[in-house]
């Protein structure tokens, strides 16, 4: 085997709307498994990347090499990698609301749509983590929910989808990182579970997707001792990435990393000892980031590993199969017009989406449906939405909440406040809340974010009529529990807010339930009246 196949397991990134000449040339010149594009490196529009990925894929068959692999982020909700002009989908925890797995797999087929008609031919999603920890600090809307079985449904039905439109989906983040606690972006969770309750919770969802023909898993940067017996990451474990993932589970499709750039993996120049220890345990795709010196340095360091015998045949030919065979799939996938991006049909199934999942949990204060005078006057309060995690494109969604409110009432202030508020502000907020008839109040996990409740209990403190919102994740009520009146949307995109709107004024229902439990509130499935 010549050494230079080793390039088959890189999944590289640049920087530009258009390919740089280096990587043109490392296309025609050198093995490659494929690229990720980013939104903040690599998008513009949709017409765009349509004209780069087909620069690149012609540049990969006129030097006779097969299908390059394109991969994107679309979850949906807070991470929308691939620009406004796709359909702006609620997350995976709003589909979780509707317990309808067939409208997830209509996502999926709609999603796979999209990214084929852009040149994408796998998506890295859906996620099969289970939001079993209110505190962990990255998965935020990003999962079903907190049930083993209803995940596990849930994310067959969106592999079914997306595959079905011509993208391979990728369950992650094997094997769950819904416990953990801390961001694996900055620094290693653990994962304190025993083998046995791995299998009967985090797995599930796993194994539901390998059973269903997902062609890929992505490997989760945590570590689980009960199955490496240390802590070192899932990623570069044997026992995870080849033991448990093939012969215990049967998957044959492709194993790719998470980002090496997270800080649960070591970084610099040390940083080819954790890519080596990843190879030797199985993995057969590594995701960079956008780092020309990082490309060359582990496409060198790889070539010596296998010079020196750390890596073998054993550890690159399979590999090379598994992508190669994704690979011939990928190019045989037809690739639909480009209008039917943000098509009128997507944006119909992501209306339904968004209106199906609202869930109203409380209405103690007797408000809605709401009926306002003309004189009324209602105050619309929320954060200015920002990126709480870098899985995460919050950053580019403009606030809504006021201007969706005004569709259905004439006298609606919008006050954005910073994220978190300052004290300056909620005491300015408190002392105009006497002005309005009506205070509307959007959070963005404020349960993790102590100043938000702050600001909501400042507000209730004034006694004037309040609805709050949790915009993000379901579990803001616990931190300011005397609101009345409280919804969840499970996010802050278009869809969400013009819902929220027509359910506040009885033009459509509450038809959503909860997907999680609300420790010490409500169960699973709970919905008001």
């Amino acid at each position: 085997m010549s050494k230079e196949l080793v390039g088959y397991k890189l999944m590289m990134a640049f920087e530009g709307a258009e390919a740089p000449e280096r990587v043109l040339r490392w296309v025609a010149e050198r093995p490659l498994g494929g690229f990720t594009l980013f939104r903040h490196y690599n998008v513009e529009s949709a017409a765009q990347v349509r004209e780069l990925t087909a620069v690149l894929q012609k540049t990969a068959q006129d030097a006779g090499h097969p299908p390059l692999l394109i991969a994107g982020d679309q979850e949906g909700g807070q991470l929308i990698a691939l620009g406004d002009d796709t359909t702006q989908f609620p997350g995976n925890v709003a589909l979780g609301a509707t317990f309808d797995p067939e409208l997830a797999r209509q996502v999926g087929a709609a999603i796979g749509r999209e990214m084929r008609a852009m040149g994408y031919n796998i998506n890295y999603a859906p996620v099969c983590d289970l939001n079993s920890n209110p505190a962990n600090p990255s998965l935020g809307i990003r999962a079903f929910g907190d049930d083993p079985q209803a995940v596990a449904e849930m994310a067959a039905a969106m592999v079914q989808g997306l595959q079905a439109s011509g993208v391979a989906a990728t369950a992650k983040h094997f094997p769950g990182k819904g416990e953990a606690a801390v961001d694996s972006h900055y620094q290693m969770p653990l994962i304190d579970k025993s083998r046995e309750e791995l299998a009967a919770v985090e797995l599930r969802p796993f194994q539901a997707a390998i059973d269903t023909g997902v062609k890929l898993i992505m490997s989760g940067h945590f570590a689980i001792p009960a199955i490496t017996g240390s802590d070192v990451p899932a990623t570069l474990s044997r026992a995870v990435m080849h033991d448990m993932i093939r012969q215990e589970m049967g998957f044959a499709g492709v194993v790719i990393t998470d980002a090496l750039d997270m800080g649960a993996i070591t970084q610099g120049a040390g940083q080819i000892i954790d890519v080596v220890a990843a190879v030797r345990a199985g993995v057969d795709l590594l995701l960079m980031k956008a780092d020309p010196e990082l490309e060359e340095r582990l496409y060198a360091g790889l070539q010596l590993a296998y010079s020196r015998g750390l890596i073998g045949e054993e550890h690159v030919i399979p590999s090379i199969r598994y992508t190669h065979r994704l690979r011939k799939w990928a190019g045989e996938q037809p690739q639909p017009d480009l209008d039917v991006v943000g098509g009128a049909a997507h944006q119909q199934l992501a209306r339904q989406v968004a209106e199906r999942s609202l869930t109203l949990l409380r209405d103690e204060a007797g408000l809605l449906p709401l009926r306002l005078n003309s004189a009324a006057r209602i105050a619309a309060i929320m954060p200015q939405p920002k990126e709480l995690t870098p899985a995460d494109t919050s950053a580019y969604v403009r606030p809504l909440l006021a201007e969706a409110l005004r569709f259905h009432h004439p006298r609606v202030d919008e006050f954005i406040v910073s994220h978190p508020p300052t004290e300056t502000e909620i005491a300015q907020l408190k002392g105009k809340a006497a002005q309005y008839d009506l205070l509307v109040i959007g959070t963005i996990s404020a349960s993790l974010d102590e100043r938000q409740a702050d600001l909501v209990n400042a507000l209730l403190d004034t006694a004037v009529p309040a609805i709050t919102v949790a915009l993000r994740t379901p579990y803001d009520l616990p931190v300011y529990p005397r609101s009345g009146t409280h919804v969840c949307t499970y996010g802050i995109l278009r869809p969400s807010m013009e819902a929220l709107a027509a359910a506040l004024w009885g033009d459509i229902p509450f038809a959503g339930r909860l997907p999680v439990e609300i420790p010490g509130l409500y169960p699973r499935g709970y919905r008001a009246g």
